[in-house]
């Protein structure tokens, strides 16, 4: 169902072809199987008389969004995008390769940074109202791309498809005249006399060192260590990364009998060990699902990300206590059972169960066996306290979390540079000046959902439109 406004309905109008652009250099080959460098200066470092240079250590969405603004705004700014491997390879496959662009349902700012584990209290300021959810949507609709919104607020591309939202980003890079250099590593950086920075690239498949100077470093590696190192040695610190949005590992092999079962709202509540205070956040209500290894679904997944620190300190152990019946106190449902029993007497207890419940057979043979309780049994045959028993089941099932999984459509960590060191309202370093961050390598997270890329797009979007804006004024002034 597409729920957007009539100006998001456009015709997808570029070419469907991803454009890279890719710098030919010298290099020398090893011999003899020694390690042998080919040192020289890029000619980036070499640029026009006055022309500047921005370069984005990042070919991620972060990265070749603010790329694009910043050479947006200032034309004659040198932007070149270094990306060790796939440009946009996050966009690729996330949405299971749909690409969740943003989230279409938290119109209002403050509600929308509560999406974020890491962000929340700092999101509430300017962070979105310079650039949100409907910016992003508009900034993608006015370059051609026909998106939509699905019941639950996610948004993708009508066509289904990430490629569609990688094409739109490439051709306007290509168009803006941002350069791109894939296969090469931005191994360090620091500061020279005049202020500027002395990049160091490796091209290691060519055993290659490039030598840069550049005006200006955008950050936006996302998780990878390249990033955090970089960032060190400009002399920020960095939280320890540790993964978020994961599934929950569950020893218990009749549960994983039940796989491919949803439950459409449960309320789950998260019990970790040395955990005394209390957390809101990790108590949720949401939809749930059964899978092979364990449990998923939105529930879970909100739960790994509030929790994942707490989760790492414990090893992923823990207790998972689910409330199946969210919606229906406990009263209700021991009159529920009673009544149940009452009318069905000499039917089996496994083919036969409340309505209000809205489960599956298959999980209510489940709850029986944890009872101890014999499918075979006649209704009749069942006192009142194990209906007391099962209701109590129902209303606290506890389950013993074991690991973490993995969830295939968001890779995401927890941990980066501390927000505390970045200016929000420019995506500035606090500590050297003409540095910028965006995207997963600052210690930001969100839920499923689509936050995540929307973190990445504001980001971007806030520090190109600092560096171009920057760019300009010292060209104007030079």
């Amino acid at each position: 169902m597409n729920l957007l406004p009539q100006r998001f309905i456009f015709r997808f109008g570029f070419a469907s072809q991803t454009s890279t652009f890719k710098g030919n250099y010298p290099c020398s080959i090893p011999s003899h199987g020694r390690r042998k460098f080919s040192a020289t200066t890029l000619s980036l470092a070499t640029p026009k008389s006055g022309e500047e240079l921005l370069l984005v250590v990042g070919g991620g969405a972060a990265g070749i969004y603010g790329a694009i603004r910043a050479k947006t705004l200032a034309p004659n700014l040198k932007v070149v995008v270094i990306e060790k491997a796939r440009p946009l390879s996050k966009v690729k496959i996330s949405g299971g390769g749909r690409c969740n662009v943003t989230n279409g349902h938290c119109p209002d700012n403050k509600i929308l940074a509560e999406q974020y584990p890491r962000g929340h209290k700092e999101f509430k300021g300017s962070f979105f109202h310079t650039h949100g959810p409907m910016d992003t949507m508009s900034w993608f609709s006015d370059h051609g791309v026909v998106l939509k919104i699905e019941e639950d607020g996610r948004v993708f591309p009508a066509s289904d498809s990430s490629s569609t939202i990688i094409d739109c980003l490439m051709s306007e890079a290509k168009r803006s005249g941002v350069l791109l250099q894939t296969g090469k590593v931005v191994t360090s950086a620091s500061s020279t006399a005049d202020g500027k920075f002395a990049i160091k690239l490796e091209k290691r498949s060519l055993d290659y060192v490039e030598h840069v100077e550049a005006d200006y470093l955008l950050i936006a590696s996302g998780s990878s260590k390249q990033g955090y190192n970089l960032a060190t040695q400009l002399g920020h610190s960095i939280l320890e990364p540790v993964p978020s949005l994961f599934t929950f590992k569950i020893d218990d092999l009749k549960l994983a009998e039940l796989s491919g079962v949803t439950f459409p709202k449960v309320k789950a509540k998260l019990q970790l060990e040395g955990i005394q205070k209390k957390i809101p956040q990790l108590t949720q209500v949401g939809p749930m699902l059964v899978t092979h290894w364990g449990l998923s679904g939105p529930v879970v997944l909100r739960l790994s990300a509030w929790g994942a620190r707490y989760l790492s300190s414990s090893n992923y152990k823990g207790t998972l206590c689910v409330d199946f019946t969210p919606d229906l106190p406990i009263e209700d449902l021991k009159s529920a059972l009673t009544r149940h029993k009452s009318q069905f007497l000499r039917q089996k207890v496994l083919n036969s169960y409340p309505s209000e419940l809205a489960v599956v057979k298959r999980f209510w043979k489940y709850i029986l066996d944890r009872e101890g309780i014999c499918g075979d049994m006649l209704w009749s045959s069942i006192s009142n306290n194990l209906l007391i028993s099962v209701a109590a089941l129902l209303k606290d099932c506890a389950f013993s979390v074991k690991g973490k999984g993995q969830f295939k459509d968001e890779f995401v960590t927890a941990g980066g540079v501390p927000l505390s060191e970045i200016y929000l309202d420019m995506m500035g370093s606090r500590i050297h000046p003409h540095l910028y961050f965006a995207g997963e390598v600052v210690n930001v997270d969100g839920i499923t959902g689509g936050f995540n890329f929307q973190n990445a797009w504001t980001g971007g979007y806030i520090a190109g439109t600092s560096i171009g804006n920057l760019a300009v004024h010292e060209r104007v002034y030079q």
